[in-house]
């Protein structure tokens, strides 16, 4: 029994191969899309594009290119080609406004820049693309079955963006001694703030501006000592402010000790 399964399994392989053959070799568009479509419906969706784009253009206008085109686009998905799938369901999305799959197309191709985006220390031109685009059809279609989906999209880019710009105001703090980019290192940490007020790096960004305040002030030039020492007292008490019971409430303590020590010269 076993044998013949497997011949019939064969056979069935052999004619799907054969059919597959015969329509790249054809010049009837029908069964070109035939084929297509059953190639696609078995999941075989390289094969389902390499046999679409011979006669994609012959479809233009057709009855049934809207559900085609869509199918093209949901393949290139699949086979996770996204610049491409992204381009091909704004075009229809574009073209076959009306269309069942409109909204559904409109999401994919903002989810497909989403699937683009790379980690956050690289450059996130697709991250922002994915923004935009996700806003874009979040406006058209407020009331989208997808919208969940893309606003969780939407909260994931962001929290990537929120990575990235941290990153970066903690690399100015970390080279700041060699570099002197104890100052950018506090506007960074600042615009960091401004730009993500409920971002969960609070803490950190409050503990590194004080830090990054205290070693500008201890290793400051006379004239400007006293000003940067009260500075760095003010810092730290934003941190104790924002967390009392702080992760880095011993680095701190220690580090105030150090200001008002050398405050103290000052009041004397």
């Amino acid at each position: 029994m076993t044998k013949y399964i497997y011949i019939l399994f064969s056979l069935l392989v052999l004619t799907s191969c054969s059919q597959y053959q015969k329509a790249l070799k054809s010049d009837q568009v029908d069964f070109k899309n035939e084929v297509f479509t059953k190639l696609y419906e078995k999941g075989k969706y390289a094969k389902a594009i390499r046999l679409f784009e011979q006669y994609a253009t012959t479809m233009r206008g057709k009855p049934n290119a809207e559900q085609v085109f869509f199918m093209y686009s949901k393949a290139l998905y699949n086979t996770k080609q996204f610049y491409s799938a992204g381009y091909q369901f704004e075009s229809f999305a574009a073209n076959y406004p009306r269309s069942i799959h409109a909204a559904e197309a409109a999401f994919l191709g903002a989810e497909c820049y989403a699937k683009l985006s790379p980690i956050y220390s690289l450059d996130q031109v697709d991250t922002y693309k994915a923004l935009d685009k996700l806003q874009a059809f979040a406006d058209k279609y407020p009331n989208s079955e997808f919208l969940p989906k893309a606003n969780a999209i939407v909260k994931e880019l962001n929290e990537k963006l929120e990575l990235k710009a941290f990153e970066i105001a903690k690399q100015y703090y970390t080279t700041g001694e060699y570099f002197h980019n104890y100052n950018t290192a506090i506007k960074s940490f600042d615009n960091f703030i401004l730009d993500f007020p409920g971002t969960k790096f609070k803490e950190d960004a409050l503990f590194y501006k004080f830090s990054s305040s205290y070693q500008m002030a201890v290793l400051s030039v006379p004239a400007k000592k006293l000003e940067r020492l009260n500075e760095a007292k003010n810092l730290y008490n934003n941190l104790i402010k924002y967390k009392a019971d702080t992760k880095f409430l011993d680095q701190a303590n220690k580090m105030l000790e150090t200001v008002d020590r050398e405050l103290k010269q000052y009041t004397n």
